[in-house]
């Protein structure tokens, strides 16, 4: 069984049960839970789990079993009943439609969170203030606008893609507020680009990390930072756009040799 992923799922899922969706781009799925936050995993990562008999599936939902957690308990890599502290759970103030909202930010999970903590030893940080709120605005919109679409588990055909039709679930049933925030989302991604609209919805939407991003997209180590940055400061300049300051230099007028200005 490979280490990493599959460990990193069931240290998630020894803090409580967690929901399946699908994640929109590789072959990775999301698990989500709540206020806990979404971790993403390789599905072939939780086939083997859910044949190990370490995890049991319910619909939608996924929770670790007595299995799983004994042998956890076995490499000594699990506190199921370790309570969050105040450094894992805190907040960012976003603007949504003109007034300011606080979303809940789990920086145990959040890549974004874990990168705007992190300080060199100058004691700067990698990413802007107006950085960061726009990854969490981004992510706090395509959270709103239930754009991650929910997966119907099916290990024989996991990972396929399900359609957003008028049905239950689909584009009739959202509410004005979800559609608004699509559109919102829509917009801030045609404003960066479709060259770095990729790596904002990995990294901010799927809390992909970076070298997960770098593994998929089959990129040089370190250069994902590097394109993320670039991202998120072109998603800045669309929901904080800078305001245009006044020089004090005279306005000039042009016109014809005979014109005259109009004295009232």
């Amino acid at each position: 069984m490979e280490a990493k992923g599959t460990l990193r799922a069931m240290r998630f899922l020894a803090r409580g049960a967690a929901l399946l969706r699908k994640a929109g781009t590789g072959s990775a799925t999301l698990l989500e839970a709540g206020e806990r936050g979404t971790i993403a995993v390789e599905a072939d990562a939780l086939g083997r789990l859910a044949n190990a008999g370490f995890v049991s599936i319910s619909g939608e939902e996924i929770r670790l079993t007595e299995v799983g957690t004994r042998s956890l308990r076995e490499l000594g890599s699990v506190q199921p009943a370790k309570p969050r502290t105040r450094d894992d759970i805190g907040t960012a103030t976003v603007v949504v439609d003109g007034a300011n909202q606080s979303v809940a930010i789990n920086h145990a999970e959040s890549p974004l969170a874990l990168l705007w903590r992190r300080k060199s030893r100058d004691g700067s940080r990698f990413l802007e203030a107006r950085e960061f709120r726009a990854g969490e605005r981004l992510r706090s919109d395509y959270t709103r606008g239930q754009l991650t679409p929910r997966l119907g588990v099916n290990w024989n055909g996991f990972g396929a893609g399900r359609s957003d039709g008028g049905g239950a679930g689909g584009i009739a049933d959202l509410t004005d507020a979800a559609l608004a925030a699509r559109k919102r989302v829509d917009h801030a991604i045609s404003a960066v680009g479709p060259e770095l609209a990729g790596v904002l919805i990995d990294v901010c939407c799927f809390l992909k990390g970076l070298e997960q991003v770098e593994a998929e997209r089959s990129w040089p180590a370190r250069s994902a930072k590097v394109v993320l940055k670039s991202a998120l400061s072109a998603l800045a300049r669309h929901y904080e756009p800078k305001r245009a300051t006044t020089t004090g230099e005279p306005v000039l007028h042009w016109g014809a040799h005979d014109y005259r200005p109009t004295i009232r």
